[in-house]
């Protein structure tokens, strides 16, 4: 059986230390998950880096385990960001989860023109928390120790300078002439990489992005979901990258 994984502080962590699990996740795991005392548990700092023991102590609210291994999980070369066009209903999760249990580094909440899902400005904030909240919970089930950051929504502009920034900017869309794998992909480095809505880009974001140095790609030979799309667009960046670099 695979042990369970919460997220908590860690402040340089030593075999044969005790690391405290409280406040939501200690909930969680002595309330909720009802670890018992010899279970073997995992803590990430949800930053790369974990410890893993034998829980030593089970309160209400709380955790006590003894650290037999601390485990570093270091920095992947190319760090994957996936701008996001809002989906909606549960769509939205679905996109979070899966990008999250792929290995994506950052996601980007982006409000296109033609996104159903509208966040006003006085419910930016339960969004996010909702994304975060997602992004954290998918991380734990798929045992990664790096929750990706879930940032502040962008409107499309500053979409445009996000790519400018980038070491490489890759926009997906159905009408583009060049598939993803006749694109140099870089062996290190940040990648952008655009999810538009249901409805498609709007001529004038498409005219930003690639303005802002953005490569149009074509993905599938379908259409797909905005829901679905980031992940199968991660997984053949990363199955590319390795092929090309080793």
């Amino acid at each position: 059986m695979t042990e369970p994984l919460f997220l908590g502080r860690l402040s340089d962590p030593r075999p044969g230390q005790e690391v405290v699990l409280d406040q939501a996740e200690g909930h969680h795991a002595a309330d909720v998950r009802r670890v018992r005392v010899g279970e073997v548990v995992i803590v990430s700092d949800g930053a790369g880096r974990a410890v893993k023991g034998p829980v030593v102590g089970v309160e209400k609210g709380a955790v006590k385990l003894r650290v037999e291994e601390v485990v570093e999980t270091p920095e992947p070369p190319v760090r994957y960001v996936a701008v996001q066009a809002l989906p909606k209903g549960d769509r939205a999760e679905l996109a979070v989860a899966a990008m999250t249990e792929a290995g994506a580094a950052e996601i980007v909440p982006w409000q296109a023109e033609r996104s159903v899902v509208r966040w006003a400005p006085d419910r930016v904030q339960r969004g996010l928390a909702r994304w975060r909240a997602w992004a954290r919970e998918a991380a734990k089930q798929s045992r990664r120790l790096r929750v990706p950051l879930v940032g502040e929504p962008l409107a499309t502009a500053e979409v445009a300078r996000r790519l400018a920034a980038a070491d490489c900017a890759i926009v997906f869309h159905e009408s583009a002439a060049t598939p993803l794998a006749a694109i140099p992909l870089p062996a290190s480095g940040e990648l952008v990489f655009v999810i538009g809505p249901e409805g498609g880009l709007t001529d004038a974001e498409l005219e930003a992005f690639t303005a802002a140095g953005g490569q149009v790609a074509l993905l599938t030979d379908g259409v797909l979901r905005t829901s679905t799309a980031g992940v199968f667009a991660l997984g053949q960046l990363q199955a590319l990258g390795t092929a090309a670099h080793g």
